[in-house]
């Protein structure tokens, strides 16, 4: 018997509520129900009735740009979800390091990140980076106008299903479980899509990008299928204070500080679509030898129900 199975040998301490990193799990759904309120708010340009958010959408409002367009509370719609990323970082960082872990915190994480990284950048990718201009041309509009739904909920519904399989691969009471934990994740994670979507609308709000929506629905598509897909990608649950690391992982970091610190509104969409990426193409090679032996190995199957003799290159 494993010694998770010897932790959690009844529901009710497999349930304990420990305060410290649910709070952080508690955090990141708050940031996610707020970031859907905003989306709704700067879509139907409703009156906030919290002059405090008022005040700060004027504050983080681009020149040029009025509260009453709602660029100001998309843009704190984004900052949430990438507020609800930290929190999302920190929880379960937490619960590991005090000893504090339970089935409870795993599914009340997923489900706080089902509506953080699920449901409120759908909102938003349907809300600001989805919508026709009247700059386009109307055939384009009208694809845009009819197939942005659909685009958003396919990102929720991977989104959904990303998580669903992270919680039945680590699953403490399944065997083989300890690859899925400590290793790369199958998939791109969640949050890391969620954060592509959210950098992506702050560079588009940012350097006023909405006529290059069309270009954007492939790109969304794909970091929905990055999301089911089986591709390795890194995970930092092993990083913390005492960690150490190779030269080039190490510039690598100062690199991405010197890139927020430098280009702000558009440095998190590099790093972030530079994580959504580099796996995938690291993977190439890797898929094209699989590919190449299955073909292989199908030719000689059907060489043999044939009676034919073998080849050496088959």
């Amino acid at each position: 018997m494993s010694e998770e199975k010897k932790l959690w040998a009844n529901v009710h301490q497999a349930s304990k509520i420990y305060i410290l990193p649910n709070a952080f799990t508690a955090g990141n759904l708050f940031f996610g129900f707020l970031s859907i309120i905003l989306c709704i708010q700067a879509k139907f340009n409703f009156e906030s009735q919290d002059r405090t958010i008022d005040q700060i959408a004027k504050l983080v409002t681009p020149e040029g740009s009025s509260l009453e367009s709602g660029t100001g509370y998309y843009m704190l719609a984004i900052l949430c979800i990438l507020m609800s990323f930290f929190c999302d970082a920190f929880d379960g960082r937490v619960a590991r390091a005090s000893g504090k872990l339970s089935l409870f915190g795993k599914e009340f994480d997923s489900l706080a990140d089902s509506v953080s990284f699920g449901l409120a950048p759908g909102l938003l990718m349907y809300f600001l980076i989805l919508k026709p201009t009247s700059e386009m041309h109307q055939a384009i509009a009208s694809f845009v106008m009819s197939t942005g739904w659909l685009i958003g909920f396919i990102f929720m519904l991977c989104a959904a299903v990303r998580l669903g399989r992270f919680n039945v691969l680590t699953n403490p009471y399944i065997e083989g479980h300890e690859k899925y934990e400590m290793g790369d994740f199958a998939g791109l994670p969640a949050p890391a899509a969620a954060g592509a979507v959210a950098s992506i609308a702050l560079t588009m709000l940012s350097f006023d990008l909405t006529n290059f929506t069309p270009v954007l629905i492939p790109l969304m598509l794909l970091i929905s299928f990055f999301m089911v897909s089986n591709i390795p990608y890194p995970s930092f649950k092993h990083i913390n204070w005492t960690t150490s690391t190779k030269f080039r992982s190490f510039v690598i970091i100062i690199i991405c500080i010197l890139l927020i610190v430098e280009f702000k509104e558009c440095s998190f969409a590099l790093i972030f679509l530079a994580y959504v990426f580099y796996p995938p193409i690291k993977y190439l090679p890797r898929a094209k030898r699989i590919l190449t032996y299955k073909y292989k190995k199908i030719k000689r199957a059907r060489m043999r129900q044939q009676g034919l003799p073998k080849r050496k290159d088959a």
